[in-house]
């Protein structure tokens, strides 16, 4: 699903919604609520929106299986299934080229081309990643696959209670309580990887990875601020590189490569550091409404964020990154990065 830059609204409620469809539950910046949704072709398509309604699949990130057949779709949503305005999807790795006559933007990804953990080590790090990595051995830091139970979850939630930001922006797992924590992070659990960072026994870090048909992708990855000299990130990917090879998948995802027009951003510069690489994927936006034709037209439905210009994009996250850092000064933040299923902006 895809949200606007600033907000995900919800439509009112109405009785004829409420007879013509279930709801399902997603996450929107840490938060679960309940949507309308609706089942075509054996998927769960959700609706978001108020002044723009929005359909898309349920968990399209997770899910393994490409839209084959769109138009089926369409023409259930046009019926009056949920009410919507536009219908979005986004093809699947390797189909980078696009495939339906459909308006489309191009959609970024952090993408590691999986051979084997030798050739990433050897021809996509560079020399001060891999240093990164050794230096996290020698500084102590043990990197190992742990089960998930409330042993890990009480290992998690110390480090998501040290700060309440991360990377310039309120932390939204900030101040959890355990069952929260343990509910949100139980999903996927027969297709997931948990990976542990650990200094004298505490988990300084992890990672959850999700595996999603030929790909792993990474859905969780945070460790403690007051480790970062340890590099327990850095760590913690090369063995999800590891963990890539030993599934025999082809890619390793990693969320969005650039946010909003930022290309300098220290997570994406983090990224390219690690071996990640561009890779852009068509994501179609269907009109179905006439309402629908003029936001496609316009863009409306991209957000009002992409008409400021790149400098003033940019100044406004410094400021706000700013405004967070005095009233939470710390050591420096280790990279971290949502990437939950709702595309949270």
């Amino acid at each position: 699903m895809t949200c606007n830059d600033t907000t995900c609204e919800l439509p009112p409620p109405s009785s004829e919604m409420e007879l013509e469809t279930n709801t399902a539950e997603i996450v929107i910046k840490g938060t679960p609520i309940r949507v309308p949704a609706t089942r075509i072709q054996g998927r769960t398509v959700i609706l978001n929106g108020r002044t723009i309604r929005i359909a898309s699949i349920h968990d399209e990130d997770w899910d393994a299986e490409p839209v084959s057949d769109p138009s089926s779709i369409t023409r259930a949503l046009r019926k009056g299934a949920l009410k919507a305005d536009i219908f979005t999807f986004s093809q699947k790795l390797p189909a980078t080229k696009p495939q339906f006559d459909y308006p489309f933007e191009w959609e970024n990804l952090a993408v590691v081309s999986i051979t084997t953990f030798k050739e990433w080590w050897e021809n996509r790090l560079p020399q001060e990643s891999r240093k990164n990595v050794r230096r996290s051995g020698r500084r102590g830091v043990v990197v190992r696959s742990v089960s998930f139970g409330d042993e890990l979850v009480r290992g998690i939630k110390p480090i998501y209670d040290e700060t309440p930001f991360r990377q310039g922006r309120r932390f939204w797992h900030y101040g959890k309580d355990l069952q929260t924590l343990k509910q949100q992070h139980g999903t996927y659990l027969d297709r997931a990887d948990f990976i542990g960072a650990f200094f004298q026994e505490e988990l300084i870090g992890f990672i959850k990875l999700v595996q999603v048909g030929n790909a792993c992708s990474i859905m969780q990855i945070v460790s403690r601020n007051s480790h970062y000299d340890k590099r327990p990130a850095n760590a913690l990917l090369a063995k999800a590189v590891e963990i890539c090879e030993q599934r025999r998948v082809s890619w390793l995802i990693y969320g969005q490569y650039i946010y909003g027009k930022s290309d300098d951003a220290p997570l994406t510069e983090f990224k390219r550091r690690n071996g990640f690489e561009q890779v852009l994927l068509p994501r179609y936006y269907v009109p179905l409404t006439a309402w629908g034709h003029v936001c496609v037209k316009t863009k409306l439905h991209l957000g009002l964020r992409r008409l400021l210009p790149k400098k003033v994009d940019a100044g406004l996250l410094k400021l706000r990154s700013k405004l967070y850092g005095l009233r939470q000064p710390g050591s420096p933040a280790a990279p971290v990065e949502r990437a939950e299923a709702n595309r949270d902006s």
